[in-house]
C-alpha cells in the first residue's frame, strides 16, 4: 500500500519525542515512526482495523432509488438552520500597525 503526505500539528513536547524516538531506534524519519506507531495502535485495539461502511445507512423502503432524497436533505438543512446556533468568539486584541518606517 502506498503512502500519502498529510500535515500533522503536534506540541512542541510532543514533536521532540518523536524525534528523539525516532533517532533512537533508528527510524528513517518522524514521518516512519508515526506510520509504525498508527500501524501498531491499530492491530493492538479491537475494531482497529478498516471496516465496511455496508450496513450503515438506511434506506427508506417506500424510496428504494432515493428519488426524493433532494427534498428530505433540502427539509433537514431547513430544519437544522432553523435552531438557534449560539456562537461566541474569543475577544482578540488589535494593535494598531506602524505607517512607514521608523525614523532615526
Amino acid at each position: 500500500m502506498g503512502k500519502r503526505a498529510i500535515s500533522v500539528t503536534l506540541r512542541t513536547d510532543n514533536l521532540t519525542w518523536l524525534k528523539a524516538r525516532a533517532g533512537a531506534i533508528g527510524s528513517r524519519s518522524v514521518s516512519d515512526l508515526l506510520d509504525q506507531l498508527v500501524a501498531h495502535a491499530r492491530k493492538a485495539t479491537p475494531g482497529g482495523a478498516i471496516r465496511s461502511v455496508v450496513g450503515t445507512i438506511d434506506i427508506a423502503a417506500d424510496d428504494p432509488l432515493l428519488e426524493d432524497a433532494d427534498e428530505v436533505l433540502r427539509l433537514l438543512v431547513d430544519s437544522s438552520l432553523g435552531r438557534p446556533n449560539a456562537v461566541k468568539e474569543s475577544r482578540r486584541s488589535y494593535r494598531a500597525r506602524r505607517r512607514g518606517l521608523p525614523r532615526g
